[in-house]
């Protein structure tokens, strides 16, 4: 076997893995893809006769071309958003297929990526390389240009950030979804307390609505005040169909064949501590939504 035959074998034996690491790094299944291709140009332009550790060198790779893209598109932001919502994998609500097994492995729910977006691109990088994936914090080091104990502080950062405002999804999905329909249904009757009595009270709203809707561009918190904006879309639960949004209970809402939004609940301990939705049209017009029909 030569050099290229070995390489070709080593990328697509790790590729499943590459995608997951771009995926938690970009926020966009497609963007992981393309980060992905890149990864394999350089890959096959390298000279690879000294590597010892394949998937080590290999998720380096990757992770460089995701922090370039990252930094490029801080760079190109010429107002941050309050809130952005990455781009969520919709699933059938009967499961996942393995295509998105893969890619979502280690319950990467949506408030997670939410949080991940926050994060300087350093971060980012540091926290999921080495939290998510194991790596080493003194193979991350050069990446970021720091020490590997400045690698572990900007991991540490993003850790505490993480834990105050993502919290893990209950393991149950039938208790999820129960959890979920309650909210629909208490929003379609206007029923504020039935509403109130289903959400943390710390809970978290956030909705993307990109440049074509910046009045659905928001942050609400606390019980009462997203009970409040709930009551206001009620009106749209008959059009919201189940779905699974990056593993877990939600919901894609969809009007005489438009999608309106996507949207993603965190239940942790049978409430809802955060609802992260996507209702930005040029963004829902590149998702796959037929999951949800």
């Amino acid at each position: 076997m030569d050099e290229r035959e070995w390489l070709t074998e080593r990328f697509e034996e790790h590729r499943s893995r590459l995608r997951a690491v771009a995926y938690r790094m970009l926020g966009s299944v497609s963007e992981a893809d393309d980060a992905v291709q890149e990864a394999w140009l350089r890959v096959s332009r390298a000279d690879a006769g000294g590597v010892e550790n394949p998937a080590g060198w290999l998720t380096t790779v990757v992770a460089r071309v995701c922090l370039n893209m990252l930094r490029s598109r801080g760079s190109r932001r010429e107002e941050p958003f309050d809130v952005r919502v990455p781009d969520p994998v919709i699933s059938p609500d009967s499961g996942l297929d393995p295509e998105h097994e893969a890619v979502l492995a280690d319950s990467v729910g949506l408030a997670l990526l939410v949080v991940l977006e926050t994060l300087t691109p350093a971060e980012r990088l540091s926290f999921v390389l080495h939290d998510m994936f194991a790596v080493p914090f003194e193979e991350i080091a050069p990446m970021v240009d720091r020490s590997p104990a400045a690698a572990r502080q900007l991991a540490s950062r993003a850790r505490r950030r993480v834990r105050g405002q993502a919290p893990a999804p209950d393991a149950d999905l039938a208790r999820q979804r129960r959890v979920v329909d309650a909210f629909f249904a208490a929003a379609r009757d206007g029923d504020f307390d039935a509403l109130v009595a289903v959400l943390h009270p710390d809970v978290v709203l956030r909705s993307d609505g990109g440049s074509a809707r910046p009045r659905h561009t928001v942050v609400v918190t606390g019980a009462r005040a997203v009970a409040g904006q709930a009551i206001t879309f009620g009106r749209l639960s008959p059009f919201a169909r189940p779905a699974l949004v990056n593993g877990t209970a939600g919901v894609v809402v969809v009007a005489n064949g438009r999608p309106l939004s996507v949207m993603g609940f965190t239940v942790t301990d049978g409430r809802i501590v955060a609802i992260d939705v996507l209702a930005d049209p040029d963004r829902l017009a590149t998702l796959d939504l037929t999951v949800a029909d």
